[in-house]
């Protein structure tokens, strides 16, 4: 089987909005490894968009799946419960950084916990109106697709949207916003636009994932907090990309020291099974009324059997500090390019949620860079990921399990792709 033959039937049989970024085509897998069909390796420093914290097949998590597929498969959970759903929404609501009681509930993908942390904030507040950030993603469903910041490739073509629904700008150094400019702009929202009485949810990411790897600061998030309580609205962390031990921490929003009251969270959280949840403060959670939430694969049992040995993997191979060194490493080793290269504008991270911004001498965003150096990348074995408002950011988003001997070599191709 050829690569280029497989490139041709996928043209042919499938939609080109389903935009696919690699030429060859995956056999398996194991850890931070791809083998394409025609015996190719690859180092993967994309981990299914920050999916695989726990690396491709993780044994522990592999075994957990076949040890449920030996007991049932789908029952529906809203018609017959099972044990495993109620012990991972106890071990998420003892993890979260959510002040007092908690509960979760558990959906399939990213986009449909965020639809429905909306959903339920509205239920809690009475109130219609969300306030989200330029830059940021939340999902690719219509209500999901009005909350992100990034017009291109997502949004265009498909409005309109739902309403109500306001953006701010994302404190960002090179473009000279502020912590204290993005909650200006949302105190100018409420004199212009919105009463703040009619404003459900804020919904933040604490590190924007396709808007660059913007870091949040946490003036920035303490700012949110006072705001929210001061006129009853619920703070929504989306944590689906950065949690799960990305930033050094299970969660993000533990490096602020700040409680928001609904956490979304999927990606990472089951390993590469699809499954999604929102954990919030009891009270808010249990605003909707019974039936109100839930989907017929909500919850599947091979997900949560995998979510287990997710968190177990997490606690006993200490990822949450791997994150934090391997990060420190990358980072390093980036600075020191920097002074090479000095087209790297910017690097910015939180554990190992790394990414550089590259950007000409006269200061414009260089998308051409980027693609360059992915082809190069890609061409010595190492599949990288762009980001960023105007493509001109590489992210770097390995698994936390990767080893050290193939870190380094995956270091050692992005210099000399850097230098190419």
């Amino acid at each position: 089987m050829k690569n280029a033959d497989l490139q041709s039937r996928r043209l042919a049989a499938t939609p080109r909005g389903v935009g696919v970024m690699c030429d060859f085509y995956a056999q398996r897998a194991e850890n931070a490894t791809i083998w394409d069909v025609e015996g190719r390796e690859f180092i993967d420093f994309a981990a299914g968009i920050a999916v695989l914290n726990t690396g491709h097949r993780h044994p522990r998590i592999a075994a957990a799946i076949a040890a449920q597929l030996d007991s049932f498969t789908h029952t529906a959970y809203q018609i017959v419960p099972y044990e495993s759903v109620v012990t991972l929404a106890e071990r998420i609501n003892a993890a979260a950084p959510i002040k007092g009681p908690a509960k979760t509930a558990f959906f399939t993908t990213g986009a449909e916990a965020v639809e429905n942390a909306v959903k339920i904030a509205r239920a809690y507040t009475g109130r219609s109106g969300v306030i989200a950030f330029a830059g940021g993603f939340h999902g690719r469903t219509m209500m999901t697709l009005a909350l992100t910041g990034k017009v291109q490739p997502y949004k265009a073509g498909f409005g309109p949207f739902p309403g109500e629904v306001y953006h701010v700008p994302f404190p960002s150094t090179l473009g000279g916003v502020t912590p204290k400019d993005s909650l200006a702009a949302i105190n100018q929202l409420f004199k212009a636009d919105i009463d703040p009485k009619r404003v459900a949810a804020i919904i933040i990411e604490p590190v924007q994932g396709e808007g660059g790897f913007n870091v949040a600061p946490t003036e920035l998030m303490q700012g949110l907090r006072a705001l929210c309580d001061e006129h009853g609205i619920v703070m929504i962390a989306d944590e689906v990309q950065t949690g799960y031990g990305r930033t050094g921490k299970l969660f993000s929003m533990e490096h602020h020291g700040v409680q928001p009251d609904l956490i979304t969270m999927a990606k990472s959280l089951a390993g590469g099974m699809p499954l999604s949840a929102v954990c919030g403060r009891a009270e808010v959670m249990d605003a909707p009324a019974p039936g109100g939430l839930g989907g017929t694969y909500a919850g599947n049992p091979l997900s949560v059997a995998a979510a287990h040995a997710v968190l177990d993997v997490i606690a006993e191979e200490k990822l949450c500090e791997r994150a934090a060194a391997l990060g420190e490493r990358l980072v390093a080793r980036l600075r020191a390019a920097q002074k090479a290269h000095p087209g790297i504008a910017d690097i910015r991270a939180q554990g190992s949620m790394v990414a550089i911004e590259l950007r000409t001498a006269a200061g414009e965003p260089d998308a051409d860079a980027v693609r360059r150096i992915q082809q190069r990348a890609q061409e010595r074995g190492l599949v990288l990921l762009s980001c960023g408002m105007y493509g001109n950011v590489i992210r770097f988003l390995y698994p936390l399990t990767i080893p050290d001997a193939q870190f380094e070599r995956a270091l050692g191709i992005l210099d000399e792709a850097l230098q190419a």
